[in-house]
């Protein structure tokens, strides 16, 4: 392919590196950030771009005029990111550095290029947002040590919180691609089975404990062969990056169906992620090791590096009738006990084969404190201390109308790095 671009030795986690276009400093998406996504606009077909302050750069836009000449233009021109992912970590540490380049206040390329500009540069109020990737398949772990004790002494008393299994190996279950759906996409409650402790039999209505989940997914960008195992090195170069995501869950519908297989229809209607995919390498600055592992690992879970990550998160509510959020938690993904490399180890260690584009869903991240659980099951703990909220609201489980909120960021010196919102309004069963 003929290269037509000169290129900068500046890496782009740089954080001394300026863009040409204004970004301030409380914004998710400063230029040493770049997140990926799918965006539509002009009447022009979704297409690949990437965010960049209070913009959406048009990939597809500068690949037709060899300004990105890394990849063939027609990959940028796809509706999701399946194509670009399935180039590998060597074209996407390339793309990125290339667009990196494209929009430093030092260099005039695109700067200067007034017609260009205005073609590439989408102001994000013009754009929507659609699902990011094409999901493969999805699978839901539990691995947050305070979430799951939070819940076993809810439900099998302090002294049996934790299986036996939890300490040995990140649990998780395969749930349903086909209900992946972007930020923003209105989520019906659920019917299913209930039963009460007080019925004799169970009956089918709307879930009447409806929750949210306060996950991170990991977006799988190259694949493995079925029979074969992962090493620590081959999983971390397999993710291409991260996601928000919210695993809704009906806490009533699946206290009844989850033994002996586990959740199924309780978690099946719905899960939400954010629109923006922050690849790995934009959060290289930020990895930190993850709580010590007692009792140590199997040798195939066992990792030399550095796997979670210093990821602020938080969750607000916003009820029927009011304009204003209102903080339900905040937390950090760094309290992830089974990071998101050993939970893709595992995910192999059988054989089992994984694709471009599949998903794996964090498990709830609750963090030590009580203002740090990530659920409405562990925040009013199974619906017996209710959350108060100012204007006299309270909230047990979810009512229809409320709007859920998830965002997420890292810190840096002088700016973030940041993953947008994860957004979902509960709306009645028929």
């Amino acid at each position: 392919m003929t290269t037509c671009n000169r290129r900068s030795t500046v890496h782009p986690n740089d954080p001394s590196l300026r863009s040409f276009i204004p970004v301030d400093p409380s914004s998710d998406f400063p230029i040493q950030n770049l997140p990926y996504g799918v965006f539509s606009a002009n009447g022009l077909a979704p297409r690949v771009g990437v965010a960049i302050g209070a913009y959406v750069l048009d990939l597809w836009a500068l690949a037709q005029e060899c300004r990105i000449d890394v990849v063939e233009p027609g990959v940028f021109a796809e509706p999701s990111l399946n194509a670009f992912m399935a180039l590998g970590p060597d074209v996407w540490s390339k793309t990125r550095a290339r667009i990196s380049e494209l929009l430093r206040h030092d260099n005039p390329e695109l700067r200067d290029n007034t017609q260009l500009r205005d073609r590439a540069l989408v102001p994000m109020t013009d754009a929507r947002l659609h699902l990011p990737f094409q999901v493969a398949g999805y699978t839901d772990f539990y691995s947050s040590k305070e979430h799951a004790t939070n819940v076993g002494v809810m439900f099998r008393g302090k002294d049996n919180a934790l299986q036996p299994n939890w300490l040995h190996m990140p649990i998780g279950y395969n749930g349903r691609a086909s209900t992946v759906v972007v930020s923003g996409t209105k989520v019906r409650r659920p019917r299913g089975q209930l039963k009460p402790p007080t019925a004799d039999v169970p009956s089918f209505s709307p879930c009447k404990r409806l929750d949210f989940e306060l996950e991170m997914g990991v977006v799988v960008g190259q694949p493995s062969q079925m029979g074969e195992m992962l090493t620590e090195a081959q999983a971390e170069a397999m993710i291409f990056g991260f996601v928000l995501l919210n695993d809704w869950s009906a806490r009533d519908i699946q206290q009844w169906e989850y033994v002996p297989l586990g959740p199924f229809q309780a978690k099946a209607f719905a899960t939400s992620i954010g629109p923006w995919v922050v690849t790995r390498e934009a959060l290289e600055p930020f990895r930190v090791h993850g709580p010590e592992q007692d009792p140590k690992p199997l040798p195939y879970l066992q990792q030399r590096n550095a796997q979670n990550y210093d990821l602020e998160l938080d969750v607000a509510l916003r009820a029927p009738g009011t304009s204003a959020e209102q903080t339900l938690c905040r937390t950090n993904f760094k309290y992830m006990y089974w990071s998101s490399v050993q939970q893709l180890m595992h995910h192999a260690s059988s054989g089992c084969a994984m694709n471009v584009g599949d998903l794996l869903g964090s498990g709830t991240i609750s963090g030590p404190g009580k203002d740090q659980r990530g659920s409405l099951l562990e925040i009013s703990w199974n619906g017996t201390e209710p959350v108060e909220l100012a204007g006299g609201i309270k909230r047990s489980f979810l009512e229809d109308g409320d709007s859920l909120v998830m965002r997420g960021w890292c810190q840096g010196d002088g700016y973030r790095v940041g993953f947008g919102a994860v957004e979902g309004t509960i709306t009645p069963a028929e």
